[in-house]
């Protein structure tokens, strides 16, 4: 599935109902909060799907007060981060970067997870990818958060739900943890 198409399925299918929607385009990725008559806005970078994909996980795992604050109330430090800030960013990727897997999964977009840290050379990378792995299996078991099963569902369909269930068609790509 191209970009293209993914943003319209999204902002026409099922991100107008929270009042949201995705946009590309953009230098660095970012989550707007809706404001007076103004939608929130799920920014990505540039033109990149997966950077698409990533920001929507993290849409998919914020509350409903997350979801007030921009940038979802998160912290975020650029590339160059120690070793300790690199640790604390692994523990709040895992879940973001197994749903982001799904959606690539199901929209064949290669997926590989991502440590988001060019510059310094930091430990716990392997480690890190075994654990979005265990939490892949974790969700295939007892299933993806609500927001994030509707979009894959959605995504499913689209692609040509008939041929499979959703639920194996995942199965079947998952990764070894």
């Amino acid at each position: 599935m191209d970009l293209q198409t993914f943003t319209c399925i999204l902002n026409k299918h099922f991100l107008h109902r929270y009042g949201t929607i995705l946009t590309g385009g953009h230098e660095e990725p970012f989550y707007r909060a809706r404001s007076n008559d103004l939608s929130a806005n799920i920014q990505f970078t540039r033109d990149y799907i997966r950077s698409a994909m990533h920001e929507l996980a993290h849409w998919c795992l914020a509350g409903k007060k997350r979801r007030l604050q921009d940038d979802f109330g998160y912290w975020y430090l650029e590339d160059g981060r120690t070793q300790i800030q690199q640790e604390a960013f692994f523990k709040v990727e895992v879940k973001p970067q197994a749903i982001e897997w799904a959606f690539a999964t199901v929209c064949d977009v290669p997926f590989e997870v991502s440590v988001d840290n060019l510059e310094n050379h930091v430990s716990g990378s392997l480690i890190f990818q075994d654990m979005v792995h265990l939490q892949i299996s974790e969700y295939l078991d007892s299933g993806y958060p609500r927001r994030a099963q509707e979009i894959l569902a959605l995504l499913h369909d689209y692609r040509d739900g008939n041929s499979d269930t959703l639920s194996s068609f995942l199965r079947d790509a998952s990764p070894q943890a």
